[in-house]
């Protein structure tokens, strides 16, 4: 055999498991189609959109927040061209850190598409490739309609929207999800009217309904406009088509989520199946119907996220070396980087009624917060938390606020590792700090209650 391992995909899932197993002592490929490492989203996802998201959010602070601080700005604008640019210069330094990690760990890159040939054989362009062992980590790509026709320059996906060459005067998004509401706040900071389209009666519909009630009234404060429990029948350039009613826009983007992508790879010729949404059908340790075929990442399961698909990656890595190790899936984060931040990890309200676990929660608002009140005049934005009322342990955080993809590591750690909610009620937060709003929703579930409200 050529190798150990060949890993197809070089995105946070591909790269990771590339480098961990060549850390085990494997000797390792990583087969990557596209010119750059880092897959989706290095090149055209998590990484481009923050970095636009922190452009716009300068701008947009500097514009609305600079006299309350004040700071006397004068005549501001801003260059759509000169942020995409940085935004490149951000893309072109973690590409070439991914290549340099594969040269430190002496792990091969093989450029081309990959396609079986046999269950241990693969070609890679002209050149055919064994390995004992194969990971499957090609990823996701956006999912669309027949009816949404896209064009990448007036009807966009994601991958458009991060390279558009002018801000639209009207964007309308369909989906109100995590891509639609942050790239939705990229071009609404920048002056865009924006529309959002959503099937579902409340927006961030995955995400626990106090948090997408409060999130929908801060959005429309920035000047969101909300089409909730609409259907789409119909886009075409410049016409965004509803039941009843017909939407104006210069550009649209569709994010209504993202497929597997497992095309090309010939999988049925050696007769590994796909479940009936698409995902590679894996059993719980990541194997495919050939033992030593695994597949991680968005290819094989949800939820669809960079940081899940790297945890499945040291665990397969590790399993192929022998070692034990799993994935806890509720204690996997989800984040919205807009403004507020807004993030969540375990058991929502609604999921523990239905699971019939007996169950107590507490919230506490960033308005009685100290440090928030420093930095901002916001009243919206809380923490809550979900704590099993027979363990006393926590099974759910859910953050709207200040620092949320930050403050939501408690919440995170207290869940992996089962903890009751006095590992976080008696450790000492600094003041004035954010989390001292975790602390507080926390002290809301003993019977003494708050102390700051």
């Amino acid at each position: 055999m050529d190798f150990d391992v060949i890993v197809i995909g070089s995105g946070p899932a591909g790269y990771v498991a590339a480098i961990k197993a060549s850390q085990l002592g494997m000797r390792v490929a990583c087969v990557e189609k596209d010119p750059t490492l880092g897959g989706t989203c290095l090149n055209v996802g998590c990484i481009p959109s923050k970095a636009l998201l922190k452009s716009s959010h300068l701008y947009h602070e500097m514009s609305v927040q600079a006299e309350l601080h004040g700071i006397e700005v004068g005549s501001l604008s801003y260059s759509l061209e000169k942020m995409m640019q940085r935004k490149n210069s951000v893309i072109n330094k973690f590409t070439k850190g991914i290549d340099y990690l594969f040269k430190k760990n002496k792990i091969t890159t093989l450029s081309g598409r990959a396609t079986f040939v046999d269950p241990h054989t693969i070609m890679v362009g002209e050149k055919k490739v064994s390995a004992k062992n194969f990971i499957i980590a090609t990823g996701s790509v956006p999912a669309s309609l027949p009816f949404l026709p896209i064009d990448e320059e007036h009807i966009v996906t994601s991958t458009g929207a991060l390279r558009l060459k002018s801000v639209p005067k009207r964007l309308v998004v369909i989906g109100a999800g995590v891509i639609g509401l942050e790239l939705g706040s990229v071009y609404g900071r920048l002056g865009s009217e924006v529309t959002v389209v959503e099937y579902f009666d409340r927006i961030l519909p995955e995400f626990d309904e106090t948090v997408s009630k409060v999130a929908e009234k801060v959005f429309k404060r920035q000047g969101f406009t909300f089409r909730l429990g609409a259907r789409v029948t119909k886009a075409e350039k410049g016409k965004v088509y509803l039941d009843q009613e017909v939407i104006e826009a210069d550009t649209i983007l569709v994010a209504i989520g993202r497929k597997p992508y497992s095309e090309g790879l010939g999988l049925e010729k050696i007769g590994v199946t796909l479940d009936a949404r698409g995902y590679i059908s894996i059993d719980s340790a990541f194997r495919t119907t050939h033992p030593h075929i695994y597949a991680i990442g968005d290819v094989a399961c949800p939820p669809m996220l960079a940081h899940k698909g790297s945890k499945e990656a040291e665990v397969v890595a590790e399993l192929i070396a022998g070692h034990i190790n799993t994935v806890n899936y509720l204690a996997v984060p989800n984040v919205v980087y807009t403004d507020p931040e807004i993030a969540s990890v375990g058991l929502t309200e609604q999921k523990a009624k239905e699971l019939a676990i007996p169950y107590k929660t507490s919230q506490f608002p960033f308005a009685a917060n100290s440090r928030q009140g420093t930095v901002s005049h916001d009243p919206d934005g809380f923490v809550k938390v979900l704590m099993n009322t027979d363990t006393q342990k926590i099974i759910g955080m859910h953050i709207i606020g200040p620092s949320a993809s930050d403050l939501i590591m408690e919440g995170v750690i207290a869940i992996e590792n089962n903890l009751p909610m006095s590992a976080i009620l008696h450790a000492n937060h600094a003041h004035p700090t954010f989390s001292e709003a975790v602390h507080e929703a926390i002290l809301g579930l003993t019977k003494e209650g708050f102390i700051h409200i």
